[in-house]
């Protein structure tokens, strides 16, 4: 019985992912609104909410890996399975996918936490110097970051809005289904 639990709760994160990934896709077209994505919030919320973390893992690295080619495609005209940006964001969102991990409770102060922790390190790691056109120097760090600015705010925007659907949401459905709660809090 409790393979079953686990597994409809594993089926009901990966669902909730895939969809909630479809919405990247869909602000290619809006230069305004680039970046403005759920993947951060994707990122956390798997870490905290897969009991087996090799699955919180997965799930992010290829949601973003394929919706990656699907945009680049969008913006290029033509298939690529790699830039040169994509180490560099698989890297900053296994990352996110830890220090969610880590996370033991949902409150007010860890929904802090959760909003603010994907855009931090993806801004700080995307922003390196060897990994922007700045220069290899503190002063072109600290450019490349005040530059970001516009680009991480839209990506803090959408981790708050998309985090709270994927936290509030299945906090929720926790409370009114069981079957969507981990061992552990079936256990207390």
């Amino acid at each position: 019985m409790s393979k079953q639990k686990i597994n409809i709760r594993n089926i009901i994160l990966i669902l909730i992912v895939i969809f909630i990934t479809i919405m990247r896709l869909l602000t290619f077209k809006y230069q305004g609104w680039s970046n403005f994505t759920p993947i951060g919030a994707i990122a956390i919320f798997s870490g905290v909410y897969f009991d087996e973390k090799w699955k919180a893992y997965a799930m992010i690295l290829i949601t973003f890996f394929l919706s990656d080619i699907v945009i680049n495609h969008s913006y290029t005209g033509h298939w690529s399975l790699w830039s040169s940006y994509t180490f560099w964001n698989c890297l900053c969102f296994a990352i996110v996918v830890f220090i969610g991990s880590l996370i033991k409770k949902i409150n007010v102060a860890i929904g802090l936490l959760i909003i603010l922790v994907p855009v931090l390190v993806h801004w700080l790691v995307m922003d390196l110097p060897w990994v922007t056109l700045y220069p290899d120097t503190l002063t072109g760090y600290g450019q490349s970051l005040i530059e970001a600015i516009p680009f991480e705010r839209n990506m803090l925007l959408g981790d708050v809005i998309f985090g709270a659907i994927l936290f509030g949401g299945f906090e929720l459905a926790k409370s009114k289904y069981t079957v969507l709660r981990s061992q552990k809090q079936l256990a207390i």
